[in-house]
């Protein structure tokens, strides 16, 4: 499985900027060739980059760039149709899960978890985004090439799956789920104070966990339950379409809407330097937390999710708080500023953050300016990272993480005018 030719093509392209044209294809060629393990069943395993397990969220995101090719070349198209067929296996085995093992051998991030942990789970933090990044990739699969076994039997069953974890978690009082880990940090586990407070009914439906893997303090995490709705259109279009299961569709189409209401009526907030915004997490008892989290879905995303457009005045309000010090994790330095995350140190900017600020920007010269940030804080590795410095980008962590590579590829894609087929960013 070879991108050479289309490789070429982008640093035919990109004629005039060697850094930019290097740095793509060791980001794309790299994702391919360490962390894409095509197997015997005609499934795709992928893992994170240093870390051996493979998360529903990170390997959507990892193949999302290779879309670009999937019309024209049918072994990627196949890869990232196995990449769906595993994560829809993944979920009907535990939709609680957000990362698994290659095989069930009993190997997970922390023996001691208090959950009900199986063979193929490498950890069990319950995570909307989890479930909204599967459906998102076979949706788009299909939208790029037209393709469609992958919407086989293991997808309607996964997908039923999808619809009745949702649904119960609306009423989380009534859920069994429990996550407890003894030895971590305090965000590590729903047991400590200040995590997993209780929440009122709604309309949206509860997280455990950030899609950093962190714990909700809140737990109606706004942007996860926001691309919840985005993907239960999708899942709707394609029961439908496809597969002419009206039951499906129907009930897709409802539970969106009653996530999209209870998101109207719950998450947002007045601030009082910017007006309306949202919100990032809410417990619909009228607490909220303000601050944006650089991974993704968060608020900045939400144009990338299709949610809303780039230029939606609540949106953008919400932006200009998310890309300030009002939000508690916004940093600036004297190398860089940008959004980071508890779950690194503090001042450590994301590159998926710097990223997305380039996918959702109105104006091509801040689009430009997060590329040009983006290589000038590879801290010399030739890859983008996980957080880094704002002082110094040699101090950085995770050298390889293959998510964060393939945003810097999706954004230089982007820039070129080569969005990912079906993508809401499509201009």
């Amino acid at each position: 499985m070879t991108c050479e030719p289309f490789i070429q093509d982008i640093e035919r392209r990109l004629a005039g900027q060697p850094r930019r044209a290097a740095l793509f294809r060791a980001c794309f060629t790299n994702t391919l060739a360490t962390t894409i393990r095509r197997m015997p069943d005609g499934t795709t395993f992928v893992i994170t980059g240093d870390i051996p397990a493979m998360w529903l969220r990170d390997s959507a995101a990892q193949v999302r760039p290779y879309l670009v090719l999937a019309a024209r070349d049918a072994d990627i198209s196949d890869m990232i149709a196995g990449v769906v067929r595993r994560q829809m296996r993944y979920i009907t085995i535990d939709p609680y899960a957000n990362a698994f093992n290659e095989e069930p051998n009993g190997r997970r991030w922390d023996a001691a978890d208090e959950t009900e942990m199986n063979d193929w789970l490498w950890e069990r933090k319950y995570e909307v985004d989890s479930l909204c990044y599967p459906l998102q990739l076979a949706y788009l699969l299909w939208r790029a090439t037209g393709r469609t076994d992958h919407f086989d039997a293991t997808f309607c069953t996964a997908a039923a799956h999808i619809l009745e974890t949702w649904r119960r978690e609306q009423h989380h009082a009534l859920s069994p789920y429990r996550f407890v880990r003894r030895n971590g940090p305090p965000g590590d586990t729903l047991s400590h104070e200040g995590y997993g407070a209780p929440v009122a009914m709604t309309g949206m439906t509860w997280s455990g966990f950030r899609p950093s893997d962190d714990a909700c303090v809140y737990g109606y995490l706004v942007p996860a339950n926001m691309f919840a709705a985005v993907t239960l259109g999708y899942l709707a279009e394609v029961a439908g379409q496809v597969l002419g299961d009206t039951a499906l569709r129907d009930e897709a189409r409802a539970l969106a809407a009653e996530i999209r209401a209870g998101v109207e009526r719950f998450g947002t907030v007045q601030h009082p330097d910017y007006g309306r915004i949202y919100a990032y997490e809410t417990d619909g008892l009228g607490n909220y937390t303000l601050m944006d989290d650089a991974n993704v879905p968060s608020l900045l995303s939400l144009p990338y999710l299709g949610w809303c457009a780039p230029d939606d005045p609540l949106y953008l309000a919400t932006r200009r708080f998310v890309l300030s010090p009002a939000n508690p994790f916004f940093y600036r330095g004297t190398a860089a500023e940008g959004v980071g995350s508890p779950h690194t140190p503090p001042r450590y900017i994301w590159h998926i953050a710097l990223a997305v600020q380039g996918l959702t920007a109105t104006d091509p010269a801040e689009r430009e300016r997060m590329l040009a940030l983006m290589e000038r804080t590879d801290g010399g590795a030739g890859m983008m990272h996980e957080g880094f410095d704002a002082d110094d980008p040699a101090k950085f962590t995770r050298p390889w993480f293959s998510w964060a590579n393939m945003m810097y590829c999706e954004l230089v894609l982007a820039s070129l005018g080569l969005y990912v087929p079906g993508s809401p960013l499509v201009s």
